[in-house]
C-alpha cells in the first residue's frame, strides 16, 4: 500500500496531506462490515465517532484541504495502464464504474442530488 500512495506524494503539498491521502486510501480499500462513510473510513463508530480527531482529520483532508482530484484520478488511471492485469490491450479493457449505487434508505443528512450513471438520472437521498 506505501508504494502505490508513495506514487501520489507529487500531488500534495504537505504531509498531512499525504497522511490524508493514505487514510482515505486504506479506508476504502480495507475490507468494512458497513459502507465507507467517513467515520467507517477513519475506523470510528458512527455518530457517535463523528467528533473523534481520526474522523476530523479526514473530513478536512477530503473538504478543505487544497488538492486536485483530476490530478489524482489521472495519476490513479495512470498506473492502472502500467500493469498488464489492468492496461488495455487487443483482447479489451477493464472496465471499472465508478458512477455509484444508490444509498439505502429515505433521506440521509447532508446529501445533495448527485448523477449516478448506473441509473441515468439524478437522485437526491429522498427520491429513492
Amino acid at each position: 500500500m506505501e508504494d502505490y500512495a508513495a506514487r501520489f506524494d507529487d500531488l500534495f503539498f504537505s504531509l498531512a496531506q499525504r497522511r490524508g491521502f493514505r487514510e482515505y486510501l486504506t479506508g476504502l480499500l480495507a475490507p468494512r462490515e458497513r459502507n465507507k462513510t467517513i467515520t467507517c473510513l477513519a475506523r470510528a463508530e458512527p455518530v457517535a465517532g463523528a467528533g473523534m480527531p481520526a474522523v476530523q482529520r479526514l473530513q478536512f483532508f477530503l473538504s478543505e484541504s487544497p488538492w486536485e482530484v483530476e490530478q489524482v484520478n489521472d495519476r490513479r488511471l495512470e498506473l492502472l495502464r502500467e500493469q498488464s492485469a489492468t492496461a488495455p490491450h487487443d483482447g479489451g479493457v477493464i472496465v471499472i464504474d465508478d458512477s455509484g449505487d444508490r444509498k439505502d434508505g429515505t433521506a440521509t443528512a447532508h446529501v445533495g442530488r448527485q448523477w449516478l450513471g448506473r441509473w441515468a438520472r439524478r437522485t437526491t437521498a429522498s427520491s429513492r
